[in-house]
């Protein structure tokens, strides 16, 4: 979240100790973490002579000392207790699948793994790095236009992001010049390139490093994929392929393959975060300071409830300061975002029953499913992998599928990739393994790197009674209500994996293993927060044309108090086929370069209700 006092500097905030309520011409402060989009809404606005002060609730990270090796390389901390990832004993949500049943608190983390501390998610993330296809943007335009308004679900509420891929393609261009996106561009200016994604919205520019060295699995993958006709490429990847610098001045290293991405912090400055990409350049400005140990509890406003005049958190002693502001931007995790607005009492809380309100609206997640693959002969080095090393095929992305056909609305892209051998929660095994004793000694001795796996990561749609509210009946240590997830799986989003189903046993099946696990979500299974599935958490603030069914407007900035902005995955209407960072930043972007050019120069609402 970001703080900005009118006439004096800019300060950010973005949770951290005791932070003195001083002047500044514009201040930003965020609730829970130093992360990708505070850190990006930072330097862009420190770059404009702004005081910018950023509160982190968690601790400080960086590559050194905290990620430094071997301290990092530790499966048992990191990987399995998640020493990077939020402590649901401090912060945590509840959950339920309806209207009718009683929430109950999310009390070890599984399904997903939201981060802690500075960097955020974006400290133990993978590094896939995907855009958005141009049709995902206007989905619910695409879909009523290409097949009929008669397809979509009485139920299901997806809507257009206000926002095209023509006018975030310089802003995705540039982030990926940020990150040092490894991989091979499928389409240069409307001109479709060999070895490329032949199905993606085109760019202006080839990526900034080549693709990642390929593995077995990669090259098994991509003949499979070949054989049935469709278009395999490798996975665009924030894992740096080469050493680079970028447009910061920050210098990243090449990725060694040690396998500590998703659940670390990079030991190698090779995987892009916002320590290793922007911190470092945003931490020279002077007019730039972060605190940690700080939660913001609140954004206060003005009488009239129509401006902001600061937020409200707690400092590490315990204490609450109020720190003034003239604009604030809420920067978080998505769901912390939805949470901080109810509790400021910004906009009007969304309910499903009378469908009125729009603070909490179009909850989504991720359809995720996957086969395993067993090979006696074939050995895949498990010391050697990365975040991103993949290879994927788009051939069923949602601009690919027919969905009158179907009967679905959603796609999904398909991958084989080898990320790590972590022996502790990375050892798959055959069907029948026992589960422990001898037989399941024997089999984690014989097929220890003896497995490959192809996988499908699937776009989640909104529906109207899947979103975020207060809880009733819990609260924190602050007294303050806990935040109640209400979320289920839809059947058409079941019916969209069970068609990757067959797509996947298909490719897998071509490679002839000796044996096969396939795991997908079947009709009728309910949504279940013990396994991990992924961290891809949406909606509860988006965005939209439409104050009536959108609490943000195209730049991200709220309908009902014009000097608040809002930045994060809590945008998005619905969720994409794809992970969402790149969409993320191009959007906090897209934002800066409105607060920039038109909001400083004539502060109130960008676009009239």
């Amino acid at each position: 979240m970001s703080l900005i006092q009118w006439g004096l500097s800019v300060s950010m905030a973005i949770g951290g100790n005791h932070v003195s309520a001083r002047t500044t011409s514009r201040c930003c402060v965020s609730r829970a973490g130093l992360d990708w989009t505070n850190a990006i809404m930072g330097i862009e606005l420190a770059q404009e002579g702004l005081n910018v002060l950023a509160l982190e609730r968690g601790e400080d990270r960086d590559t050194v000392p905290d990620f430094a090796y071997p301290k990092m390389a530790d499966e048992l901390t990191y990987g399995v207790r998640y020493k990077l990832m939020a402590k649901p004993a401090k912060s945590t949500i509840t959950v339920r699948h309806s209207l009718v049943e009683t929430a109950v608190p999310y009390r070890h983390l599984g399904s997903f793994l939201p981060g802690d501390g500075v960097g955020g998610a974006g400290t133990h993330w993978n590094g896939h790095t995907w855009r958005p296809m141009p049709e995902e943007l206007h989905l619910r335009s695409y879909v009523e236009d290409t097949f009929g308004k008669n397809i979509i679900p009485k139920d299901m509420t997806i809507q257009d992001y206000g926002v095209s891929y023509e006018e975030l393609e310089p802003h995705f261009d540039f982030f990926d010049k940020v990150l040092g996106v490894s991989g091979k561009a499928g389409n240069i200016n409307g001109k479709i390139q060999e070895g490329g994604n032949p199905f993606e919205g085109p760019r202006s520019s080839e990526y900034p490093l080549p693709p990642l060295k390929r593995t077995l699995n990669d090259t098994m993958f991509s003949d499979a994929a070949k054989a049935q006709g469709l278009h395999p490429f490798p996975l665009p990847s924030s894992n740096a392929s080469e050493a680079y610098t970028n447009p910061y001045g920050m210098q990243l290293g090449p990725c060694n393959f040690c396998g500590f991405c998703e659940r670390y912090g990079c030991i190698n400055y090779s995987k892009a975060s916002p320590q290793t990409s922007i911190l470092g350049a945003l931490k020279q400005h002077k007019n730039f300071a972060y605190r940690t140990g700080c939660e913001v509890i609140k954004v206060n406003l003005s009488d009239d409830k129509k401006t902001a005049t600061g937020v409200t958190y707690i400092d590490g002693n315990g204490e609450e300061v109020f720190q003034p502001a003239k604009l604030v931007v809420v920067g978080t995790f998505a769901y912390n975002n939805v949470r901080l607005l109810l509790l400021s009492g910004i906009g009007q809380p969304y309910d499903p029953v009378s469908n009125t309100g729009t603070v909490g609206r179009n909850y989504a997640y991720q359809m995720m499913g996957g086969a395993t693959l067993f090979f006696k002969d074939k050995v895949f080095n498990p010391f050697i992998g990365a975040g991103s090393n993949a290879t994927t095929v788009d051939d069923f992305a949602i601009n690919q599928i027919d969905f009158a056909k179907e009967g679905f609305i959603g796609g999904s892209y398909l991958l084989a990739a080898q990320t790590n051998g972590q022996p502790i929660h990375s050892l798959p095994l055959p069907p029948g393994t026992p589960s422990w004793g001898a037989g399941w000694k024997k089999a984690a001795k014989d097929y220890y790197g003896h497995s490959m796996s192809i996988s499908s990561h699937g776009s989640n749609m909104s529906y109207r009674d899947c979103y975020l509210s207060l809880d009733p009946n819990y609260k924190d240590d602050h007294g303050l209500p806990l935040l109640r997830l209400t979320f289920d799986w839809k059947e058409n989003d079941l019916r969209m994996t069970q068609f990757m189903k067959h797509k996947v046993t298909a490719l897998a099946k071509g490679l002839n293993p000796d044996f096969l696990k396939v795991s997908f979500k079947d009709i009728g299974t309910h949504y279940d927060v013990r396994p991990y599935q992924t961290t891809h958490n949406v909606g509860g603030a988006i965005m939209g044309t439409d104050p009536k069914t959108s609490v943000l407007n195209r730049y991200q900035q709220s309908w009902d108090v014009h000097n608040v902005f809002v930045l994060g995955s809590s945008s998005f209407p619905q969720n994409l086929q794809y992970n969402p960072t790149m969409l993320v930043g191009a959007l906090a972007y897209w934002s800066a370069k409105a607060i920039k050019e038109q909001y400083l120069k004539h502060p109130g609402p960008l676009v009239q209700a």
